[in-house]
């Protein structure tokens, strides 16, 4: 059974940047679509981008240009770099896989506030 867990969540300014991490432990997680996933209280968890094994990505319109996704297969860990960070940004941010299956890790908090 594969486990991810999130890392590298925190408080940043408005327009700062973070770069969160994505550790799996077991087998199959390098050949699988990898998802970046937020959630706020009081709403449904939203996919915000995705990173196929040969590492092609999509991104939702409302970070589109903004988060950068990447993955190193050989170490089993996928990346989000978000730059130019908003306070809508403000979430618990989760890692899965697309599509979402299996129980769901702590996430890492991300507070954009000034």
């Amino acid at each position: 059974q594969v486990q991810l867990v999130e890392s590298g969540g925190g408080l940043v300014q408005p327009g700062g940047s973070l770069r969160l991490s994505c550790a799996a432990s077991g087998s199959g997680f390098r050949f699988n679509t990898v998802g970046w996933y937020r959630q706020t209280p009081g709403n449904q968890r939203e996919l915000v981008a995705r990173i196929a094994f040969g590492g092609s990505t999509n991104y939702a319109d409302s970070v589109k240009g903004r988060f950068t996704a990447s993955r190193d297969n050989a170490k089993n860990t996928v990346f989000l770099q978000m730059n130019s960070l908003k306070p809508e940004d403000t979430a618990v941010y989760y890692c899965n896989f697309y599509p979402a299956w299996g129980t769901w890790g702590q996430g890492t908090q991300v507070t954009v506030s000034s």
